[in-house]
């Protein structure tokens, strides 16, 4: 019983603790911030030793899932673009720079891995030991959407709307680990969600430029 009682309480501490740090993480110097969140979730992994099933023949099974769920999870952020709320909320956000970086470096390094390593893999295996593997799936993806507030707060997004959307994506992504045994099936379709959105944005914040350039160049040429 006390047995118990401590892994559910490691479980709690773990998932409170990254939930803490991404409160923190936003304070820290930029030119630390992806070191430093890839790093914490690969010590994260040494810590919990989670099976990952990154290599052969696991590796295989999650590459395909994350394959197909990636594309389709892709091409529906794609296409939400043709919605005017959507386009006008990308216009109005401040994207990271320079965009290679963002796109090549940041995604895949400080947001996918290091967020995969923590909640999926992780927090993921603690929370299994003590509460199955359903409950296990709750806990990490409400921990995954309550560590979005401040990325909310800070886009000025609605606070609520982003925990419910991120926690529903993580628990998807759980499923996804659990269903391929592979880490590698979340990672590709987390890469492809976040990957395809930033693209949406950079290409819609980039025509709205060009409008308002020729809309000016327009105007300079009436007057």
């Amino acid at each position: 019983m006390q047995d118990k009682g401590f892994r559910r309480g490691w479980a709690l501490l773990l998932a409170a603790g990254l939930v803490g740090w991404s409160f923190v993480i936003p304070r820290i110097p930029t030119r630390w911030r992806l070191p430093m969140q890839a790093g914490v979730g690969g010590l994260l992994v040494l810590v919990t030793r989670p099976a990952l099933g990154l290599w052969p023949p696991r590796l295989w099974a999650g590459l395909r899932l994350g394959l197909a769920a990636g594309s389709a999870a892709a091409g529906a952020v794609l296409a939400a673009t043709s919605i005017p709320g959507v386009r006008l909320s990308m216009i109005g956000r401040e994207l990271p720079a320079p965009a290679s970086a963002w796109l090549a470096v940041q995604i895949p390094l400080g947001t996918v891995w290091a967020e995969e390593a923590a909640f999926r893999g992780a927090l993921a295996t603690v929370a299994a030991r003590a509460y199955g593997a359903s409950g296990a799936r709750l806990l990490q993806s409400a921990a995954f959407g309550l560590s979005h507030i401040p990325d909310a707060r800070a886009a000025g997004e609605p606070v609520l709307a982003t925990v419910l959307a991120t926690g529903g994506a993580g628990w998807v992504f759980g499923w996804l680990a659990e269903r391929s045994g592979s880490l590698g099936a979340p990672m590709l379709a987390h890469v492809a969600i976040n990957e395809a959105a930033a693209a949406a944005a950079l290409s819609v914040q980039r025509r709205s430029r060009l409008v308002v350039l020729t809309t000016d160049v327009a105007d300079g040429v009436v007057r």
